[in-house]
């Protein structure tokens, strides 16, 4: 049964239009039901997360929470075969699908409005009763370890992978989130079981849904099919040790008709009082085609087709990173033409540039609101990553309260030669020509 109090917070922007209004609840069990009442949609998102991921993870353990991932789709004691657990959801026009990130494991699906019951009982089923056949693990272990050869075959993976260790060198946290094939063929049928009592358990399991079904309704449902889940005590994740002496650089060398590379600084954390404000900076800086990377590298100089600049927050850390593929004879004048972008960032921007950032931002903030699937992952993920969901109304307040001197300050911040790294894969033979370029 549930427990009260339920937090409702109705979604509303400046204009007055009224987005999905959510729902809090949680069950006696510990499980929170965060929903987003949608009646104008005819399809319902439903998503399941638990505080689990490869921060979670020793090193002999790495890859096994995306592992654990992968094995609850292949049967449970209702639905013995991957089968009948994907046809449940197909094959009415549904989706199914789930993800491992570092902080974080999600299991959704997206299905007609009046399939809703079916898509949820198969989620709830999968958490709960996976087989952990001794078949199922070892084939889906050569199934990870094609993922993972897929993943260094990718030049653009294989950058985002080094920048990862470069920027948190010997921790979970720069860690490749699926392992390494030697770390995964090591896991074993016992430890996955011990991962399924600790992180699988009711105090640390999010369900979030979006779509045209009342939150009474919901909760009674889950209530039901998760009666009598375990409970427990679920382990931390391993802390953000601040250990980079920059300036850093790995290059790969491969013979690759364009290099692709990455420059990347720390950044803040999820929770930081700075977040809007840096990511107005990386609107402005790289986040759209009118940006000041975007205009500078590709329009001005052709030195690129694709080439963008974004931050990712993390519970207790975070990253800044600039990406683009180049030939590789025009390497050095790219990340001449970064650097130099990046310093221009201290100066602070104009105020046509912050006015046209807020703008924006928040235009992609309400037009993602448009869909389920989105609402239903934003409210879950907050509430398990942050603790609190926001609504879009206060989202966006926040935004219009940043002042242009934040983005100064907050370029000031993180604009460091001592937490600067630079990765890049492509014909590149010696580091020489690259590290005198990796200075303020």
């Amino acid at each position: 049964m549930p427990v009260p109090p339920s937090q409702t917070g109705v979604l509303m922007t400046e204009t007055g239009s009224i987005q999905p209004p959510f729902e809090r609840t949680v069950l006696d069990s510990g499980v929170r039901v965060l929903t987003s009442n949608m009646p104008h949609t005819g399809a319902v998102s439903i998503q399941v997360l638990f505080g689990a991921g490869s921060r979670y993870e020793t090193d002999e353990l790495a890859g096994s929470s995306h592992l654990f991932e992968h094995l609850l789709f292949k049967g449970t004691t209702k639905r013995p075969t991957p089968r009948e657990i994907s046809e449940t959801i197909e094959g009415v026009g549904g989706i199914l699908n789930a993800y491992t990130d570092r902080e974080a494991t999600g299991y959704w699906c997206k299905i007609a409005l009046t399939h809703y019951k079916d898509g949820l009982d198969v989620l709830l089923d999968m958490i709960r009763d996976p087989l952990f056949r001794e078949e199922d693990i070892e084939k889906e272990k050569k199934v990870v370890f094609e993922e993972i050869r897929a993943s260094h075959d990718s030049p653009e993976a294989t950058v985002d992978m080094m920048m990862d260790d470069l920027l948190f060198p010997s921790q979970p946290l720069g860690r490749d989130i699926a392992g390494s094939v030697e770390s995964v063929e090591a896991v074993r049928t016992e430890s996955l079981q011990a991962y399924l009592r600790t992180q699988y358990v009711a105090s640390n399991t999010i369900i979030s849904l979006a779509g045209a079904v009342a939150h009474d309704q919901i909760v009674a449902d889950v209530a039901e099919l998760m009666d009598g889940f375990h409970d427990g005590e679920p382990a931390p994740m391993f802390p953000f040790v601040d250990n980079l002496k920059g300036p850093s650089l790995r290059l790969q060398h491969r013979d690759t008709e364009q290099a692709h590379m990455s420059i990347g600084l720390h950044g803040i954390a999820a929770d930081d009082d700075d977040r809007y404000a840096l990511r107005l900076l990386s609107t402005i800086f790289g986040g759209s085609m009118s940006s000041r990377l975007f205009e500078e590298v590709r329009e001005k100089r052709g030195l690129a087709y694709s080439i963008h600049a974004g931050p990712a927050h993390y519970k207790d850390a975070g990253s800044f990173q600039i990406s683009a593929g180049v030939d590789p004879q025009r390497a050095t004048e790219a990340i001449k033409v970064i650097m130099e972008e990046l310093i221009k960032l201290r100066d602070g921007v104009t105020e046509l540039e912050f006015a046209k950032s807020k703008a924006l931002t928040k235009g992609r903030i309400l037009m993602g609101m448009e869909e389920s699937r989105s609402v239903a992952g934003s409210i879950g993920s907050q509430e398990l990553l942050l603790g609190e969901v926001k609504s879009v109304d206060d989202v966006i307040a926040e935004y219009d309260a940043v002042e242009i001197d934040q983005i100064k300050a907050i370029a000031n911040r993180l604009i460091d030669e001592d937490k600067l790294v630079l990765a890049a894969v492509g014909p590149f033979d010696s580091e020489d020509i690259f590290r005198p370029l990796l200075t303020f």
